[in-house]
């Protein structure tokens, strides 16, 4: 077998060449060929007929070839944008499985290559998991060279820099790392691609494939990387000095270095006013820590501190709990397993259904077991509020941080009451304030404390105040813009 990197020369005869490239592709089916003549000189055209788009093909070059005139050289006759020639029989092997096309002419020790690449992707589109109410409504596709295509038509600026990677020694995925050439940190960069160039794998899946990788703390249960399928949020974070990888065959454009405040932001937050930007941040973060710790709240009342319900309430709870045959941390898991079973169910099934599955599902479910007696009243309520808060995160990968963290902290709460809750989330805020992004603090700008940075971390104060980039992302450029209201000044 040939080592695929190996340099293995154009043979003067075509059959050989032929019966290598064939023999490299192991026979398959989708392999074509076609036999021209230029200028009384036996020819053919290799091409796979699942990657190369035939249409462009006769375009691109068989029609300029019937319509040849004496004296034309063969290069003369592509019209293809992409052409390039090489002497490397591998080299025209992996052109082949990128969709061009390989044209041999006998005698000649070169081969010429030309890009027919069948594209089939769907058009932007507004991403289902990041909606915004006003605002851009285009998203990532799975073509990468539309995804920086999108990129570069909302960054037009020479700062820009791109830079590929092939990953997958099999698959031969493509990277596209993104960044302000003038703006990222070189050190961030340069640590970046170090990562990426390190990793050794036969195959690139997703971009989970590079985040478990490249991530600082990879058994952490908090994500440290950024995932988005809107061009506009990664402008934004292009534009504060942050680097972005991007992989063929995914719409998700990962982002780093990041802190935990960045999961909380969304587009909407600066597209209202600041009052309405900041309210609704508050609340995601407010969600955030409620569907952490509430169920863990209602086990540690209910088995602990009884005493401190208000007594206007203590019939109540007394009544809706008093006949369930099981402790409240047996009720509050078995609850939280059946939302994330419905949740799962949702998820994986068609969307009509789906919808119905959860609707239904959670209805009838939670109406047996009250109806049985097995689960409480009030137990019912804190899971279904808990979901809702859980729902109310703008980021996937944090929803499930706060799915798998809710465990520990009931178990702690069963343990030991308030006293196991309070314990069990100081681990988790020690666990954040050790943690890092490419050198960035996890919990920045609070530790450490950076009061500047505060105008965009819990709330966003007006944009005309937000002059100067993060202190955490180490950009080149700390200052922005200048004073935006300065029309002020100078009276109306």
């Amino acid at each position: 077998m040939t080592v695929k990197n190996e340099m293995k020369s154009v043979n003067p005869s075509i059959k050989k060449n032929v019966q290598y490239i064939f023999s490299a592709l192991f026979h398959t089916d989708d392999l074509k060929m076609r036999k021209v003549t230029w200028k009384k000189m036996p020819g053919v055209i290799i091409y796979l007929e699942t990657m190369a788009d035939t249409e462009q093909l006769q375009r691109s070059f068989l029609l300029p070839l019937s319509e040849a005139e004496d004296g034309q050289h063969i290069e003369d006759l592509i019209t293809s944008p992409e052409f390039s020639k090489t002497d490397d029989l591998n080299k025209v092997v992996s052109a082949l499985l990128k969709g061009d096309c390989a044209l041999f002419l006998q005698g000649r020790t070169e081969c010429f290559l030309f890009s027919s690449v069948q594209i089939n992707t769907r058009t932007p589109e507004e991403p289902d998991n990041e909606k915004v109410v006003r605002g851009a409504h285009m998203g990532f596709v799975e073509n990468i060279d539309i995804n920086l295509n999108l990129i570069r038509r909302r960054i037009k600026d020479r700062q820009l820099k791109i830079k590929y990677f092939k990953l997958g020694m099999e698959s031969n995925t493509n990277i596209a790392m993104i960044y302000m050439s003038e703006l990222a940190n070189p050190s961030i960069v340069e640590e970046v691609q170090k990562r990426i160039e390190s990793i050794s794998t036969d195959m690139i899946f997703s971009p989970g494939y590079i985040e478990e990788c490249i991530e600082d703390h990879p058994f952490s249960p908090f994500q440290q990387i950024l995932f988005t399928e809107r061009p506009d949020r990664a402008e934004a974070h292009l534009m504060e000095g942050r680097v972005i990888i991007m992989s063929e065959g995914a719409s998700d454009a990962s982002i780093v270095p990041v802190t935990f405040f960045s999961f909380f932001q969304t587009p909407d937050d600066y597209i209202i006013r600041f009052y309405g930007g900041s309210f609704f941040r508050l609340l995601r973060l407010f969600s955030f820590w409620g569907a952490l710790t509430l169920p863990a709240i209602y086990i540690a009342v209910v088995a602990f501190h009884f005493d401190i319900i208000p007594y206007d309430v203590v019939t109540i709870v007394k009544s809706s709990i008093e006949d369930i045959p099981f402790p409240p941390f047996f009720e509050a898991l078995v609850m939280a397993i059946t939302i994330e079973l419905i949740r799962e169910a949702g998820v994986r099934l068609p969307s009509p259904i789906g919808q119905t599955i959860g609707i239904v599902g959670g209805l009838i479910i939670g109406d047996a077991v009250i109806n049985a007696g097995l689960v409480s009243n009030l137990m019912v309520i804190v899971i279904a509020l808990t979901a809702i808060m859980s729902f109310c995160l703008p980021s996937y990968e944090m929803g499930n941080t706060v799915r798998i963290l809710s465990f520990p902290i009931m178990i702690a709460a069963a343990t030991l009451g308030f006293v196991g809750i309070v314990f069990a989330l100081m681990i988790i805020i020690i666990h954040m304030c050790k943690l890092e992004s490419f050198g960035t603090p996890y919990i920045a700008p609070f530790a450490p404390l950076q009061l500047k940075d505060l105008k965009d971390a819990i709330v966003r104060f007006p944009i005309w105040t937000l002059n100067e980039r993060p202190n955490n992302v180490r950009a080149e450029k700390l200052v922005k813009q200048r004073a935006s209201r300065e029309w002020e000044k100078h009276g109306r």
